[in-house]
């Protein structure tokens, strides 16, 4: 019996045109998965970063300065590989062509002022963490507290940091972040589905999410504001608590947040 060849042209382009329109949401799962397991990493990491920036407050008498450079140290490993083969120029002019130390510190270096570097880390910019801190068991009364450690007079600090992961992975950023923003509800999303052509628009809205999720005011603006300049992040929060073995100082607390 003799095949029908306008059956089997008809079922090869039905094929394609089904591969076609699901070809973006395949992509999709393997570039996300990608992206999500990045993320896991950053959120390990951002729970070291808490605990270093605590200690580094709590034997320095709360300065934010080395509670920063603390948490940068520790988060640069999940948002750019110093150890490469290669070193970028920037970090070579700082030394960066030696061993692991020496780019590691290059590294810390193009960074050290709170801020992601253009070329270096893609199209972000903006503060790498945010941190807040809090004195629990007498506040901040004097410059030189000697009875900070005495009995019934301990003080506690209490470190809230926030990481502004930088998503780097193509496609999967982008759409990730319109699911985040949807989630949090910042901005719903009803344009095109980028994921299955099919379908007209997609609708991802807060409003679908019986739990939505929440964030604090001031980081609901600030991850809008990211993504309104294509810089996608998503913020990773964590927290550490750790008694001070210094006492504090007033100079370093003029206000609770260190500086963004």
């Amino acid at each position: 019996m003799n095949s029908d060849p306008r059956g089997n042209q008809g079922q090869s382009g039905q094929a394609m045109v089904e591969a076609a329109l699901t070809l973006p949401l395949v992509v999709f799962l393997l570039l996300g998965t990608l992206q999500l397991f990045l993320m896991l990493q950053a959120r390990v990491l951002a729970h070291y970063a808490a605990f270093q920036a605590t200690r580094a407050g709590s034997v320095a008498h709360g300065e934010c300065e080395r509670m920063t450079h603390a948490a940068i140290l520790a988060l640069i490993p999940s948002f750019h590989s110093f150890l490469g083969l290669s070193s970028s120029t920037d970090e070579v002019r700082h030394g960066g062509g030696g061993g692991a130390p020496a780019r590691l510190a290059a590294a810390f270096r193009a960074r050290r002022d709170n801020r992601f570097q253009a070329g270096l880390d893609g199209v972000h910019t903006g503060s790498i963490v945010w941190i807040n801190r809090a004195i629990v068991g007498g506040g901040v009364d004097s410059p030189q507290d000697r009875e900070f450690d005495e009995p019934g007079h301990l003080r506690r600090l209490e470190v809230q940091l926030i990481y502004w992961y930088p998503m780097r992975i193509p496609f999967a950023n982008w759409v990730m972040s319109r699911m985040f923003m949807a989630q949090f509800g910042i901005q719903d999303y009803r344009a095109a589905n980028p994921l299955i052509l099919a379908e007209k628009d997609a609708n991802w809205n807060q409003g679908e999410s019986s739990n939505p999720l929440t964030l604090a005011g001031d980081v609901r603006s600030e991850l809008a504001s990211r993504v309104a300049r294509e810089q996608y992040v998503f913020p990773i929060e964590a927290t550490f608590t750790m008694r001070m073995l210094t006492p504090t100082k007033r100079r370093h607390f003029a206000s609770m947040d260190c500086p963004r």
